[in-house]
């Protein structure tokens, strides 16, 4: 029992108001696990309808976005176009859209890079806003 305790302490790592945040926008939200991102956000890895995401919330319970995995030919053709002019031949190891609290949307698209991974990302109009 005690053992069990621990680990659903450890996981519900976030405050009350957070937790509620995120389950008010992720109500079908399963295997959630948190972590403290710095000293105001937090962040849910979770799965909901068979899809891995994340999303970060403030300290406060704010929701500040989303990260969902998608594909690369699922990005819009400027994203595509700049990547693949900038990056030929890259060896694309994850892509995902990152929509945030402003109506934003960007694209990450992760390149292994020797034994190193880059982050690369986008806005809706192809432009690299790293």
């Amino acid at each position: 029992i005690v053992c069990s305790s621990a680990t659903i302490s450890a996981q519900s790592k976030a405050p009350k108001e957070v937790e509620t945040a995120f389950y008010s926008k992720f109500p079908k939200a399963t295997k959630v696990k948190w972590d403290k991102e710095n000293a105001t956000e937090y962040e849910a890895s979770f799965t909901e309808n068979n899809i891995k995401q994340s999303a970060n919330y403030s300290s406060k319970g704010e929701w500040l976005e989303t990260e969902s995995p998608t594909t690369f030919v699922q990005l819009p053709a400027k994203v595509q176009n700049t990547f693949n002019t900038s990056h030929k031949g890259a060896k694309i190891k994850a892509v995902a859209k990152i929509e945030n609290n402003k109506g934003e949307t960007q694209y990450e698209i992760e390149v292994k890079k020797g034994l190193k991974t880059v982050e690369y990302f986008y806005n809706q109009d192809g432009k690299l806003v790293q």
